[in-house]
């Protein structure tokens, strides 16, 4: 069985108004990860994955482009100790 991995992402540029939530989180659950994502006031996405490394990679790969409408300029990745606390992954309005 494969070890799990926990990445905390910040995405910055055109990001918001875009559907990127809804792509993250529809790509996310393809991939068997969970967590969550939510829109920051600053403007930015943030995201948190848990799942195997190499699928955690695939989404980070394909946080680096977004969805067609998106223009993304940035991603801060922080790795950090999985928590297992997520039962799916959702969407966050906090």
């Amino acid at each position: 069985m494969s070890s799990t991995t926990r990445v905390h992402l910040i995405i910055s540029g055109l990001v918001q108004g875009v559907f990127f939530r809804h792509h993250t989180r529809r790509n996310a659950i393809g991939l068997g990860l969970t967590g969550w994502v939510k829109n920051r006031p600053d403007g930015k996405v943030e995201a948190v994955f848990e799942g195997t490394a190499e699928n955690i990679t695939l989404m980070i790969d394909w946080c680096r482009i977004g969805p067609p409408s998106a223009s993304v300029l940035d991603i801060e990745i922080t790795r950090e100790e999985p928590t297992h606390a997520f039962a799916g992954f959702t969407i966050r309005y906090d």
